[in-house]
């Protein structure tokens, strides 16, 4: 495991130099796990204040159908929506993503994935291919996860870049239903911090509903003030 947790701390040591094509930071944290035979219908929204300088939308949506590809491997595939500052809204792009589970649950002091996406944008010459390392690690009652990004962007309308990324999450596991937390993300032009709150009910037998919420604050000058994120997952 030690080529993972140098892995780990080269990503996090460029987490500074980070910006996403669509220039919010703030996102879905990702976990290691893999639930076989799982399929998964899923909605997320981003709303980010305006900060100077920044022309991005001031909405993101997403909506995925994923399945889960025999024990270690978790597909899905999205279709990614903006809603801009005027008002317009329009489906500017759409998202593959593969997981990668690496190890079986406590199997060692950390468990580890990988996740893969690609996102090609519909109305500009731009691409854009992630890998990012999914650490998580269990503290009695207490859950923390890492994200650690890698990404590649190329294309005649962007700026061919190599970046990297930093999302943590800290959450406490009071019961299924209610899973009060903490989350950081840190990238080029965005550094924020907040509160989230997350749980998960069973709707049928493996069924169920999970949602988050959260309210990051930005902690500096050139971050937005506020970015509010939302997630509902239907697992069946």
């Amino acid at each position: 495991m030690k080529r993972y947790y140098g892995c780990a701390l080269g990503v996090a040591l460029l987490a500074p130099a980070v910006v996403r094509a669509d220039g919010m930071v703030v996102d879905k944290i990702y976990h290691p796990y893999v639930d076989a035979l799982e399929n998964e219908l899923e909605y997320r929204a981003l709303a980010q204040d305006a900060k100077q300088g920044f022309a991005g939308p001031a909405q993101r949506h997403q909506l995925s159908l994923g399945r889960s590809i025999g024990s270690r491997l978790f597909g899905e595939v999205y279709a990614v929506a903006n809603r801009a500052r005027d008002g317009s809204v329009s489906v500017d792009a759409w998202e593959a993503e593969l997981k990668w589970q690496l190890t079986e649950q406590g199997e060692y002091a950390a468990d580890w994935g990988l996740l893969f996406e690609y996102e090609n944008e519909r109305r500009v010459d731009a691409q854009e291919f992630s890998v990012t390392l999914l650490v998580e690690k269990e503290w009695g009652d207490w859950s923390g996860a890492a994200n650690l990004h890698v990404i590649n962007e190329w294309g005649d309308d962007i700026a061919a870049e190599l970046e990297t990324a930093l999302a943590l999450q800290a959450r406490y596991r009071y019961s299924r239903l209610l899973e009060p937390g903490v989350e950081l993300f840190a990238g080029q032009g965005t550094r924020g911090i907040g509160p989230v709150l997350q749980g998960t009910f069973n709707t049928r037998v493996r069924q169920s509903l999970h949602w988050e919420a959260g309210l990051i604050l930005g902690l500096d000058a050139d971050s937005p003030n506020r970015t509010w994120r939302f997630l509902m997952e239907y697992e069946f």
